[in-house]
């Protein structure tokens, strides 16, 4: 076998253990995404129960005068924009697409503006942008959980319970389909649900009702923003992996041909060196 065949035959073995890489890859995202869309199927209708109930107890506390803190302005003048993204990569246009449309979020609001990261992706991106970061969620919601939801949602609770947040705007990818992810923009605080005057017989009192719901609301919110997050970042890497895995086998087959002639040159070779030697032989 010639040098040229060898060193392809090696490329050839290369590139097919990166192939069984992705092909194994793709078979886990494929898994995991199957998992978190049957979350996702189970937390859309809560949510929507949710802001039903809210708005019937916001619509109570507008007739009775009533406000919480939570759903009116407190006077700040800082931005927060709190952006999920992956501790991964590997993730094709996933993690480019949240970090550019927060990094374009930071620049329209000028200075007045501190970013929230969640994942390493996030904190690391803004880290090499110099911005003013408040506050990093690294490695806590592979799977995402009611728990971290609620850790996140109390802290930031408090920053605008306190003024130190005027605004809080959240930034995540929305799923739709295996192939249809978005990335999109919300605000988180102050919360703003539009009321629905409906009767309701209210136990114990509505303060504490809305106080409570409002809490509630603000932890499935971003429990959903987690899940829907997870599931687009699945969803693309399992088609990243799919089309690494394709190109990989269209390269195989690329070398395999370039091998096939390689060798067949090489063969001919070699009978022509037998051939002429013949011939010297015979004369």
């Amino acid at each position: 076998m010639s040098a040229r065949a060898r060193a392809i035959k090696g490329r050839i073995k290369n590139v097919d253990n990166i192939r069984q890489i992705t092909k194994a890859m793709n078979a886990i995202a494929m898994t995991k995404l199957t998992r978190m869309k049957r979350r996702l199927r189970m937390i859309q209708p809560w949510m929507g129960q949710l802001e039903s109930c809210l708005a019937v107890l916001l619509a109570q506390a507008k007739e009775r005068e009533i406000s919480h803190p939570l759903t009116v302005d407190n006077g700040g003048d800082k931005v927060g924009i709190f952006v999920l993204n992956s501790d991964r990569g590997l993730c094709g246009r996933f993690k480019g697409e949240l970090n550019w449309r927060a990094y374009d979020l930071m620049s329209e609001l000028g200075g007045k503006r501190m970013i929230i990261t969640g994942g390493e992706k996030a904190r690391s991106f803004f880290v090499r942008h110099r911005a003013d970061i408040l506050q990093s969620y690294t490695n806590i919601y592979e799977t995402p959980t009611a728990a971290v939801a609620r850790q996140m949602a109390t802290y930031l609770a408090s920053l605008y319970r306190k003024g130190e947040l005027g605004r809080v705007i959240l930034v995540y990818m929305k799923f739709s389909s295996d192939l249809v992810q978005r990335t999109v923009t919300e605000e988180l605080l102050p919360i703003k649900v539009k009321p629905v005057m409906q009767e309701a017989i209210l136990e114990p009192n509505l303060s504490t009702l809305l106080d409570y719901t409002l809490s509630l609301y603000l932890e499935s919110k971003l429990f959903s923003a987690l899940v829907e997050t997870k599931t687009s970042e699945h969803a693309i890497r399992r088609q990243a992996m799919k089309n690494a895995t394709d190109n990989a086998e269209d390269m195989i087959n690329t070398l395999t041909r370039r091998f096939n002639r390689a060798r067949q040159q090489s063969i001919t070779r070699e009978l022509l060196d037998i051939m002429g030697g013949a011939e010297a032989l015979q004369r």
